[in-house]
């Protein structure tokens, strides 16, 4: 038994002896390759902060999707956008939404309500995770975009929204904050669209409004310089008179006609006919002369000109009937909501430490430090066979 004891404890010395040798060779190793060291202790010191110091980071996710509420403006469905989903129909909208959530303004608002200075800054973070310095608002916006992060989804057409704390109820609470003043930020930017249309609205339906007074006055005043309501009017009583005057013609001619069989000419008889076919005749000149001439002033010419003062008239009143309907559609729209901001997945409470990742962020600073190693190594050995 003795023995036993023994030869266990020689074998243990023997195994404590070779440990001792082996750390030796590579410290002595180590020694003999300077960057490997480094590279070797960067590595340890590395890795245990990840392991270790650094701090729990708890990641808070929105999915958001901007909607127009204008039904009746939307475009008929496109076959190939329901096969293939609409990824473009509110991309400028989404991406706008995105600019604004990762804007200096967005990030003043959630300083004003959630004071993210003093939650960053805090003394319980580690040095590297912290903001240590924060001189400016412009120190805050550089952390604030390394902590918040907004990805727009080309396929789904949605916006994914992450926001990064050191507790999961202010990471909860900034995505909340974020979705909320996005809402309001595209709904009101809509809304000061709409204003601007409707006070160029309005000032184009003054200047209509003028125009068609002035038109209209114009067809006015027409008529009593030439004391006439209607051309037109006018002119188809004297067609009528002239149509009139041609029957009654025609019916002197067949008296006429039928009188001169049995009659010789210079018959009293026959002389009345041809005396009352002469002054038709006159009168049928007459008429002609007011409703045509070459020297203007006659009926077609007034009724050509009227034509054209009404025809204006009636295009300045039907300017202004459409800048009036535009006018009362862009009221609307003023003050209603015009954009609204869909959640499809609500900001989450997390219940655990998402980041950082620290099994994989110490593997990729070990292989890193140990590659960097190697490559400056290499360029010494280079530099060592070219000087001798």
């Amino acid at each position: 038994m003795t023995t036993r004891i023994e030869d266990g404890r020689s074998r243990a010395s023997r195994g404590v002896a070779s440990a001792r040798t082996r750390a030796i060779e590579f410290w002595s190793r180590l020694r003999r390759q300077p960057l490997m060291a480094a590279a070797f202790v960067f590595s340890l010191v590395s890795t245990f902060y990840w392991l270790a110091i650094a701090s729990d980071r708890y990641v808070s996710e929105a999915r958001v999707v901007v909607q127009k509420t204008d039904l009746a403006a939307t475009a008929a469905p496109d076959l190939g956008a329901l096969l293939l989903g609409d990824m473009t129909g509110n991309r400028s909208d989404q991406l706008m939404m995105r600019e604004h959530l990762l804007s200096r303004d967005m990030m003043t608002k959630l300083e004003d309500q959630l004071s993210l200075e003093d939650h960053y800054s805090q003394w319980s973070i580690d040095p590297f995770s912290r903001l240590a310095f924060a001189n400016s608002r412009n120190d805050l916006y550089e952390y604030y975009q390394d902590r918040v992060t907004v990805e727009f989804d080309e396929y789904a057409g949605v916006l994914v929204v992450r926001a990064q704390a050191f507790n999961p109820e202010m990471a909860e609470a900034m995505t909340t904050t974020m979705v909320e003043e996005g809402a309001s930020f595209m709904n009101s930017s809509a809304n000061q669209l709409a204003q601007e249309q409707v006070e160029f609205l309005r000032g184009q339906v003054d200047a209509l409004e003028a125009r068609a007074r002035e038109a209209r006055q114009a067809v006015i005043s027409f008529q009593n310089r030439e004391r006439i309501a209607s051309p037109e009017a006018q002119a188809q009583t004297v067609a009528t008179v002239i149509a009139q005057l041609e029957a009654r013609k025609s019916e002197l001619q067949v008296q006429l006609a039928s009188q001169s069989a049995f009659l010789v000419d210079d018959h009293p008889i026959l002389v009345e006919l041809r005396r009352q076919i002469a002054a038709i005749d006159r009168q049928i000149a007459t008429q002609n002369s007011r409703l045509a001439g070459p020297r203007g002033g006659t009926l077609n010419t007034t009724m050509e000109q009227f034509a054209i003062l009404e025809a204006d008239a009636k295009f300045a009143e039907e300017l202004y009937r459409t800048a009036l309907a535009a006018l009362e559609k862009g009221q609307v729209e003023s003050t209603r909501t015009i954009k609204t901001l869909s959640v499809i997945q609500q900001p989450n409470l997390p219940d655990e430490a998402e980041l950082p990742d620290r099994l994989r962020n110490s593997l990729v600073t070990i292989i890193l430090a140990f590659l960097i190693a190697g490559v400056l190594q290499l360029l010494v050995m280079i530099i060592r066979d070219h000087r001798d």
